[in-house]
């Protein structure tokens, strides 16, 4: 699977809520009428940026899913963290090749941004799968979904074809700044570069949460640092396979924080179609950029640094190098609390209560000394008229019943 990474000489290359209406024809054609009121915000290009592709044919995709529950979402059980957030007023950046503005699962994009003069399009795929991903709405009879389909999607066209250049990236970065983005999305893996390194910088000091791909690798001499996610503050995502454990393609070289589902991903598509058998760190980046999506508005209070320690202290749990803490799960990071949120809050104590005031509880009088002798008198007298009234009792009528007569005297053996 094609992704986007930086050649040496600074371009950049790919490599490998509302709810969905229930029928294709009607959700094209109401998505072709929000087209007219989505604002398209042109960018003139740099001069040496690689010219727009002359055909624009993304490979094929498959139009109808198999039955059955896509794995990644299935483990990450992401419809029971809706019971608590749907991404609901947080909006998404995705940086990418564009989208297929006409499939039917995609969601309805807040702005469209376009750094290449191509305008709705997506010749390559990788946009259109990352941004279903992300926030893919629900569809009657579909199986697949994004993870937060109530997200609001900014899209910046970076890049139209294989190629894109560094600056777009870095201008793209600082447009999700200007349209007020609460989570970016870059599944792109560059070299360092002075201008990306002060956008993302920017970004992060704007309270935005960055997730960024790690990279992926084909043979051991690719196994470099990818930008941006190797800058400080960024969440770097590397790829996992269906039990957890990396896949064999993550870059084990950049930082990662956290793990995403990566291999054998389902996701929208162009032409109104699907992947079934995506791989990579990006798709991986799109499941925690969702997650994140998540987070922002069950906790809305929360900073950017904040939710990405949030993301990593709920992972799954890590399995060795380039794993980061772990598989993302939604399910903890919108339900678990977490007491380290709390720390560098001022401790405001309890106030003192009041001194209760003099004579408010009444003091206990003098004990009646004479008093008591009397009582304890009384009571020992009326236990001896009892006593003798009980041996009354039973000598009289035994006196009666011998006359009075002395009783027999004892044997005394002689």
């Amino acid at each position: 699977m094609r992704w986007l990474a930086v050649r040496p000489a600074g371009h950049l290359r790919t490599r490998a809520g509302r709810e969905a209406p229930e029928r294709p024809g009607r959700a094209r054609a109401l998505i072709g009428l929000a087209l007219l009121t989505v604002p398209f915000l042109g960018y003139a290009p740099p001069a040496d940026a690689t010219p727009a592709a002359a055909e624009c044919d993304p490979a094929p995709g498959v139009v109808k899913l198999p039955g059955g529950e896509p794995w990644a979402q299935k483990r990450l059980d992401i419809k029971t963290a809706w019971r608590l957030s749907t991404g609901d007023g947080v909006r998404v950046a995705v940086i990418d090749s564009g989208l297929d503005v006409k499939h039917p699962q995609l969601p309805w994009l807040s702005a469209f941004v376009d750094f290449t003069g191509t305008g709705y399009t997506d010749c390559v795929g990788h946009g259109t799968a990352v941004t279903g991903i992300i926030a893919g709405r629900v569809y009657p009879g579909v199986t697949f979904h994004g993870v937060a389909p109530r997200a609001a999607v900014i899209e910046l066209k970076q890049s139209s074809q294989a190629e894109g250049h560094v600056a777009s990236l870095a201008a793209a970065i600082d447009k999700a700044v200007e349209l007020k983005a609460d989570v970016i999305n870059i599944s792109i893996k560059a070299a360092h570069n002075p201008t990306l390194k002060a956008a993302v910088q920017n970004a992060l000091a704007r309270d935005i949460v960055i997730v960024a791909a790690a990279g992926n690798i084909t043979d051991k001499n690719e196994d470099v640092p990818a930008y941006p996610g190797s800058y400080p503050g960024v969440l770097a995502v590397g790829s996992a396979t269906a039990d957890g454990r990396r896949a064999d393609s993550s870059n084990t070289a950049t930082p990662v924080g956290i793990l995403g589902p990566g291999v054998a991903i389902t996701a929208p598509w162009p032409r109104g179609a699907y992947r079934l058998d995506l791989e990579g760190s990006s798709f991986g980046a799109a499941y925690v950029s969702g997650t994140a999506a998540l987070v922002r508005a069950r906790f809305p209070h929360l900073t950017q640094e904040q939710v990405r320690r949030r993301l990593i202290a709920t992972a799954d749990g890590a399995f060795g190098k380039g794993t980061g803490a772990g598989m993302v799960n939604p399910v903890q990071a919108v339900s678990a609390v977490l007491p380290s949120e709390s720390e560098g809050d001022p401790v405001v104590a309890a106030p003192a209560p009041p001194p209760i005031p003099e004579g408010a509880i009444a003091k206990a009088p003098p004990e009646d000394v004479a008093a008591r002798n009397g009582s304890l008198a009384v009571a020992a007298s009326a236990l001896i008229l009892l006593c003798v009234a009980g041996a009354f009792t039973r000598v009289l009528p035994l006196g009666r019943s011998r006359g009075w007569r002395a009783g027999p005297r004892p044997d005394d053996g002689s």
